[in-house]
């Protein structure tokens, strides 16, 4: 008999889901209208479930999972599971660390040169129109270089040496800030934020971060200063927006790339309708192949778990 699954995210890659409905039961709560009577319905036949970082899991629902044997995370970030509570029960949880470290680095290259560049007010000024009518090469403002900028990291993982090796190849001096400093690399090591924000002309924050936020303050924003960009594939929760919303209002900062938010998928007013930042939908990992690592890496937590065998990357056990 197949083992059942609850899954409460979408796998948006058809090859995956079609290994999934092989392989198991599969129960995609995000589909049912009344969620509370399909668990209670459902939830003594499921042994694994799989989820979002964002979405996670609450200690409610793993206890109304008698014989849940996995918690599969289809992402990195794990703030969204207690992951305490899971350990004491013995449950791994997994997630889908390395698969998408290069998307996410590609990305973050991308908002700094779309944000330097102002790439997003040129298409626009070709793309209504106004170019025949303002054929002056005044009719734009100058934009920014980034080869050659100081980039400061924030959190030295998998993604921010990513990130810091694409930035080398630009010219571009590399410094960091993380818990502790790192003996395998040659980048300038500097032990705090504000420092590496006052030395920087680009701050890109690649930290994991489950457990810290608002590191991002005016403080940070008034160090990087006038001519500085701030860049954030992370976690929305480590900039306090309100902050940063003021600072691009009154010039602190030159502008911001920003592919996470506090409230997603809410973003705030001042974000929207500043011409110096460029936004995405937390699409860093979108592409397909970054989803279809993710989606083998979900399968192989299932597997591993169900068979009696701890789960590669699992966080718990």
């Amino acid at each position: 008999m197949k083992p059942h699954i609850l899954q409460l995210n979408p796998i948006l890659v058809p090859a995956i889901n079609q290994k999934l409905d092989a392989l198991y039961v599969m129960h995609r709560l995000y589909e049912q209208d009344d969620r509370e009577a399909y668990i209670r319905e459902h939830g003594a036949a499921i042994r694994g479930v799989i989820t979002g970082g964002h979405t996670g899991i609450s200690n409610d629902m793993i206890e109304r999972l008698p014989g849940l044997q996995v918690i599969a995370v289809n992402g990195v970030g794990t703030d969204a599971v207690d992951l305490a509570f899971a350990r004491s029960r013995g449950l791994p949880v997994t997630g889908t660390f390395g698969a998408l470290t290069e998307d996410v680095a590609d990305l973050a290259i991308g908002l700094i040169i779309t944000v330097l560049r102002e790439i997003c007010s040129g298409h626009d000024f070709v793309k209504t129109g106004k170019w025949p009518s303002n054929p002056s090469p005044a009719a734009i403002p100058l934009s920014r270089r980034f080869s050659g900028k100081r980039v400061g990291i924030v959190g030295l993982g998998k993604v921010g040496r990513a990130i810091a090796q694409r930035a080398a190849a630009f010219g571009c001096p590399i410094a960091y800030t993380d818990v502790r400093e790192m003996s395998d690399v040659a980048y300038a090591y500097v032990p705090d934020l504000l420092s590496l924000a006052r030395t920087s002309d680009i701050l890109v924050l690649a930290a994991a971060a489950d457990k810290a936020q608002g590191i991002v303050n005016a403080a940070v924003l008034d160090a990087l200063g006038k001519d500085g960009y701030l860049i954030n594939i992370a976690r929305g929760k480590l900039v306090v927006e309100s902050d940063l919303c003021d600072a691009l209002a009154r010039g602190a900062i030159a502008g911001a790339g920003l592919d996470v938010f506090v409230d997603e998928p809410n973003v705030p007013a001042a974000l929207l309708a500043s011409e110096r930042v460029v936004l995405q939908a937390h699409r860093a990992s979108a592409t397909v192949e970054s989803r279809t690592a993710m989606g083998e890496m979900v399968l192989a937590s299932l597997a591993q778990a169900l068979a009696g065998q701890r789960p590669e990357g699992s966080l718990t056990t």
